[in-house]
């Protein structure tokens, strides 16, 4: 590990920094204990140099770590190595606080490799890798993000919409949706092979040191991407790239990294939209879209990635055939939940309703329930002739899986408005 503890003499706010209630209301969601008005001001006129320093003291900070520590708990998910539950640390979470603070200011912190967990990919027979940080980690993790986020968030490009504050899946697919039906009907659909489990170290972290100069923050943030991954099978390997899909910190590591490709195709006029690492191009012709192709080829290349050679490819989406992104499928004018959505959603089903449950039917709907209306109220804006065969409209009216069993009442069809949409109400539900 490179030693960064030595830093330059911290750049002084500007004079003209902006005070005021408008810039919090701006950033209502920084953490308060750590971005302070004068601080906010900064950000939006800028940093004498473009750098921050000394930052670790709002890492180590108590009231940082214990807004991460909240949300941590809050949010659950299973141990890491250590067995140590979020339940736990809870109990004891003024001495676990404490003692990181402690850990932090010493330059004795180190954090412990994440328990490596495979989960199946849906609608797929193959399992992809999830890390699992310990819960210590876990809080120091989110601390270091409540510090760098609102950093280079200010920077980021307006088509990248994964893991950012106030920007989600449905922004995305509305983007999409404007952009073609204003003619952009060529796309450029991407796939990056293993794009976590591949990112550079050194490269990331040059990234990050463009605007972050806090030796102790660059040494604790390369830190936890070498902290190793334990196996249940092949024991302790060491991590020399890429930043594990589950540990806090890594869906900002990830954005900070792409940016670059989502300026350069801003920069060259390019329609993109990204979600993380899942992103698609819009064009009006197959030759633009060929010219983004190979500009994306180059910038992969350039940067140690790989695109995935039978998922990367270019489609006319006016035509039969479409492409997939964020759960829908796109074609000829309309969405509908794409095959592996469906068989996600089957899946679900069955596992909470098996036939030797024991249960009554009114336990079964209460457990049925929030996943149906979870996934209606997410593809409820599917075109709804896309519901058959998968999702048809039985006799009874109702619009059900072809394998679902007839408990399970969905969409009415008198609901469907006269634009063709499902209307915001969730009605997909089951009735005893």
């Amino acid at each position: 590990m490179k030693d960064r503890t030595k830093e330059q003499q911290p750049s002084a706010v500007p004079k003209t920094a902006q005070q005021g209630g408008d810039i919090r209301a701006r950033w209502a969601w920084v953490e308060p204990a750590v971005w302070t008005e004068r601080m906010l001001a900064t950000l939006e006129t800028g940093i004498e140099g473009g750098k921050w320093f000394r930052l670790i003291d709002k890492v180590w900070s108590p009231k940082n770590l214990a807004g991460s520590l909240q949300k941590v708990v809050a949010k659950g998910g299973s141990a890491g190595i250590d067995n140590q539950s979020a339940r736990a640390v809870c109990e004891h979470q003024e001495q676990t606080i404490q003692k990181l603070e402690q850990e932090l200011r010493a330059g004795q912190y180190q954090p412990r490799a994440v328990k490596r967990v495979w989960i199946p990919k849906p609608g797929s027979q193959e399992k992809r890798p999830l890390g699992v940080p310990t819960i210590r980690d876990r809080i120091v993790q989110g601390a270091v993000l409540q510090v760098i986020e609102p950093i280079f968030e200010s920077e980021f490009a307006v088509q990248s919409y994964g893991f950012r504050p106030g920007r989600g899946c449905k922004d995305a697919l509305r983007r999409v949706d404007e952009l073609l039906r204003s003619g952009k009907h060529w796309v450029v659909d991407a796939d990056l092979k293993s794009y976590f489990d591949t990112i550079p170290h050194e490269r990331l972290m040059e990234r990050v040191g463009e605007k972050v100069a806090d030796g102790k923050v660059l040494s604790l943030i390369e830190g936890m991407l070498q902290a190793g991954v334990m196996d249940s099978v092949e024991g302790w390997q060491a991590t020399k790239q890429g930043s594990p899909q589950g540990a806090v910190i890594s869906p900002l590591l990830s954005n900070i990294y792409l940016n670059g490709l989502d300026w350069k195709m801003a920069r060259n006029g390019f329609e993109m939209v990204r979600y993380a690492d899942d992103f698609v191009v819009l064009c009006p012709s197959q030759e633009e879209a060929q010219k983004a192709l190979e500009q994306i080829i180059q910038w992969v290349e350039e940067n140690g990635l790989k695109l995935h050679p039978t998922k990367t490819r270019l489609v006319d989406a006016s035509q039969r055939g479409g492409f997939d992104f964020l759960g829908y499928h796109f074609e000829r004018g309309k969405k509908w939940p794409r095959k592996k959505s469906l068989s996600k959603l089957k899946d679900a089903i069955r596992s909470k309703t098996p036939r030797n449950s024991g249960r009554s039917i009114k336990a079964i709907c209460a457990d049925l329930n929030p996943t149906l209306k979870g996934w209606y109220e997410y593809f409820k804006h599917s075109a709804p002739t896309s519901l058959n065969p998968s999702m048809a409209m039985c006799e009874g009216g109702y619009a059900v899986s072809s394998d679902t069993k007839p408990n399970e009442k969905a969409v009415p069809k008198e609901s469907i408005n006269s634009d063709g949409q499902i209307p915001t109400s969730p009605q997909l539900a089951c009735f005893p």
